[in-house]
């Protein structure tokens, strides 16, 4: 198993050699515009347009809870877009955070890493405006990607 690395910095400039995926999680209302997806939008235009293609084609497509597009942004580098939030707020049912959701996401995520032979990079995921907790979110990360020697690297800005 590869261990969860932990650094500062931003996950948008990963400090890594070889091929490398950022990976961050998006809501399932179609909705892009605060959070780390600022971020992303900042540095590179794919990724924002490829998930409002893809929510506005939802009837056609994957797009839910769980599913992931993984958008390239140059050469070696990707940005995984997962759908692990329900909605933006946290209302009745909690937050927007759904764990089994990041869970599949990132079994999904460790696939196509492997396939790029890529490491992947990430804020904490699920933390922030999705309202989950970091208790809860690092041994899924640890399942999903360390243990399948996925290098993982985290940003805390």
């Amino acid at each position: 198993m590869t261990p969860l690395t932990i650094v500062a910095g931003d996950a948008t400039s990963p400090q890594a050699k070889g091929p490398k995926v950022i990976a961050h999680i998006c809501n399932d209302r179609g909705g892009w515009g605060k959070g780390f997806v600022l971020a992303v939008s900042k540095r590179w235009a794919e990724p924002e347009r490829d998930y409002r293609a893809w929510y506005r084609d939802r009837a056609h497509s994957d797009f839910g809870l769980g599913a992931v597009r993984v958008v390239p942004v140059g050469a070696g580098l990707w940005v995984a877009n997962m759908i692990g939030q329900h909605g933006t707020k946290t209302g009745s049912n909690g937050p927007p955070i759904r764990y089994e959701a990041v869970e599949r996401c990132l079994a999904v995520l460790a696939a196509e890493a492997q396939r790029l032979r890529a490491s992947v990079h990430m804020p904490r995921i699920g933390c922030g405006l999705a309202g989950g907790t970091w208790d809860r979110i690092e041994p899924i990360i640890l399942r999903t990607l360390c243990a399948q020697d996925i290098p993982v690297t985290v940003y805390d800005r």
